[in-house]
Order: structure tokens, then sequence, then C-alpha cells
């Protein structure tokens, strides 16, 4: 019997610590309306001392588990999507499975830095569409405060830290044209682009954590180009044209680049999830957090298509369609 991927909860946390943009005012050589123009951030969630990813990720795993009414022991994987694992091993979502009293199935950590979560979804799909498991937790969680050099105006204002889950289940398959769960999901990377958005640290390499250095330009323009061919593919794929999208809720790092893809796709801003302005970018974070937020404040309802995308260094893209 085949099997289907359907979304059963969401959940998410973001630390209690804001720093807005007037506080970074009094510590770089830039202003709100600056910050606001360009990127349409106002503000960032920041972790606190002491405060980890997998800190963060149990909070959104937890949260989901309780709105999706799913005992603990019946989660048999764990993926979690991060760019800032709490060590260099083991991965981060052992650890989240320990806290959350796991002890069956398996947990591994999935790194394709603003696209995990996409690249999570992609992973997990598979393991349920070919029966190795029955209840998935997909995390995107970060920690991208511990990776900014502070002193750098160019990256330090466009980050901020966060989890988001979901929750998937299988379900046997019924063919129903409107029949809930993921329909696809396309992933795709290129590592020639590499020196435009890396840390320049590493245990093999540096043997320091190092910081995020970006070209910014260089991310925007191929970001634009990748997130549609990413959409292309999966309306191509299910026979869909652009006006079947309920929702998008594409990566959250730039408000130009999530009102290019509006655009593109003709969509109206009431139709577009947007949080990029009091969370900044939150990596693989950014898409759960949108999601939740539109789920939790009733936005989206059953039935609801939703496309996904988003692009990361590496470079790494991929879209992915839900329907709700």
């Amino acid at each position: 019997m085949p099997f289907r991927s359907h979304a059963i909860g969401c959940g998410s946390y973001l630390p209690s610590r804001i720093i807005t943009n007037l506080d970074l005012e009094k510590t770089l050589d830039t202003t709100d309306s600056w910050i606001r123009d360009r990127t349409g951030i106002a503000q960032r969630h920041v972790a606190a001392d002491g405060e980890t990813t997998s800190d963060l990720a149990v909070e959104a795993a937890r949260k989901v588990l309780e709105n999706a009414g799913l005992a603990y022991d019946k989660v048999d994987l764990i993926i979690c999507a991060t760019a800032t694992p709490d060590e260099t091993f083991p991965a981060t979502a052992t650890r989240v499975q320990d806290r959350l009293g796991i002890r069956q199935g398996a947990a591994f950590d999935v790194q394709a830095v603003c696209s995990g979560f996409i690249y999570g979804l992609a992973v997990a799909d598979s393991f349920i569409r070919t029966g190795m498991a029955k209840n998935v937790l997909v995390i995107g969680a970060e920690t991208f405060s511990r990776i900014l050099d502070w002193s750098d105006r160019s990256t330090c204002v466009l980050f901020g830290d966060g989890a988001g889950a979901l929750l998937l289940q299988a379900q046997p398959a019924t063919g129903a044209e409107d029949e809930p769960g993921i329909l696809s999901t396309h992933i795709y990377s290129d590592g020639q682009h590499h020196d435009a958005l890396y840390v320049d640290g590493g245990p093999s390499s540096t043997g320091t954590v190092g910081h995020l250095r970006m070209q910014g330009r260089e991310v925007f323009r191929h970001a634009v180009v990748r997130m549609s061919e990413a959409v292309d593919e999966a309306l191509e794929e299910n026979g869909l044209s652009d006006s079947d999208i309920d929702w998008l809720i594409p990566h959250q790092a730039n408000m130009r680049i999530i009102d290019s893809m509006a655009k593109r796709l003709g969509l109206p801003s009431e139709r577009v999830v947007v949080s990029v302005d009091r969370h900044a970018n939150t990596s693989a974070a950014s898409i759960p957090l949108a999601l939740c937020e539109a789920v939790e404040d009733g936005r989206i309802s059953k039935g609801d298509l939703i496309l996904m995308d988003a692009m990361g260094g590496g470079f790494t893209w991929g879209s992915a369609l839900l329907r709700w």
C-alpha cells in the first residue's frame, strides 16, 4: 500500500531576547531605516548565553507533539536541519531525541543551510513513502548569532535565532485530487558558488568555528533565479499553475526576494506568509517558523495548497508542495 506524508501539527520557539535595529545603531555604522529599506527587517531574536540550538529545537518539538496530540514514543524518526549544531558531533537531533525521552527509531541532522528544512522534508517524505517511518519530526533550528561577526554591518543585521518543527505522519494514499500531504519535494545544489556564502572556519580547516561571510549581491541574484526554477519544477510535476497556490512560504531572507517571488507567481501580498520583519533570517528555521505562525493565527486552513521554497549557502536550493 502506498503511503503519503500528512502534516499533523507544527510548533515553534523563539528566544526571549530581542535585538532591534535601533539597538544595532548603537554599535554599528547603520540605521534602522537603512536596514528596513534594504531587507525589511526590524528586529531579530537572539539566543541567551548558554542557550543552544538543541534547546530551541526541543521547545519546538514539544509544542508540535502537544499540538498534534501524539505520544513521544510514537516518533520513529527525528531530522534536525541546522547549520549551527551544538557540537561537531554527535548530531543535534540525537540531543533532541534524548531530552524528549525517545528511545526508539533514529535521529540525525541535515545540513543545507537556509535550504535545510526543505531538504529535511524531502528526506522525511522519502522515509514515509517507502514505509521506513510512520511519524517523522522535521525540525529547523539555528543559533546563527553564534557565527556572526557583530562588527560586520553587512551580515550581522540580517540573521536571527529560532526553531520550527513539523510532524509528518504516514497515511494510506487515496489518490484523491484534494488529498492532504506532501505532493512533491525538489532539492538541488551547485558547489561552485561556495565563496558567495560560507563560514570561514571548521574543524578540519582552521580548528575554529569561524564567522559567516557573504557576497550579498551575488546571493540575491542567484536566489531569485534558483528559487523560481524550483517553483516551476514543483508546479510542472504536479500539473498545477500559479493560480492553484493558496499560500507562498518562502525562505525569510530578504523582503526584496520575497516580493520578487510573489510577483513572479502573481500572488497578492496577503497570500504570502512573511515573518522576516520580526525574525530576520533564521536559516533552516525560517520556513517552519513562518508556517507555524500562519497555522496558529488561522490563515492556513485544511485543504490549502502551500508552496515552500528556499536557497542557501553551497549553493543549495529547493521547493516543496504541501496540502494542509
